[in-house]
């Protein structure tokens, strides 16, 4: 196989992955289905704590419902365009199109935070 082809073919198998990780797809051949289940759950994990810290009025609204609903919006839903602030907007306006967000919560802007302080040390991170 040439260099041209074999770059091809990795490009390929990585779009794969990467579709049934974040979209829903089919698991590429040779992948264990039920690893790649658990890190698509990791990685809507990791977007519904990041809307939830973007828009605490939707985790306040929905409470314990908060991860059922969030986690049925993502899953084979790949993350939006615009990052985790179009995730967070996308999000609100699927609740408020099946009418589970009153229609000034669907509106409220996403905080914008602020870069995280660094703290390390000469020797590693601090705690």
């Amino acid at each position: 196989m040439s260099d041209d082809a074999a770059r091809e073919a990795l490009a390929r198998a990585q779009t794969a992955l990467v579709a049934a990780l974040v979209a829903g797809e089919e698991a590429p051949r040779g992948f264990d289905r039920e690893r790649l289940r658990i890190q698509e759950a990791g990685l809507i994990s990791k977007r519904r704590r990041t809307v939830a810290r973007l828009r605490p009025d939707l985790a306040a609204l929905l409470g314990d419902g908060f991860a059922g609903e969030f986690d049925a919006y993502a899953r084979g839903r790949p993350k939006p365009q615009g990052g985790s602030h179009a995730d967070a907007r996308d999000f609100a306006e699927r609740l408020r199109a099946a009418g589970r967000l009153p229609e000034e919560s669907s509106t409220a802007p996403a905080s914008e935070p602020g870069p995280a302080p660094r703290r390390w040390s000469l020797f590693g991170r601090r705690r």
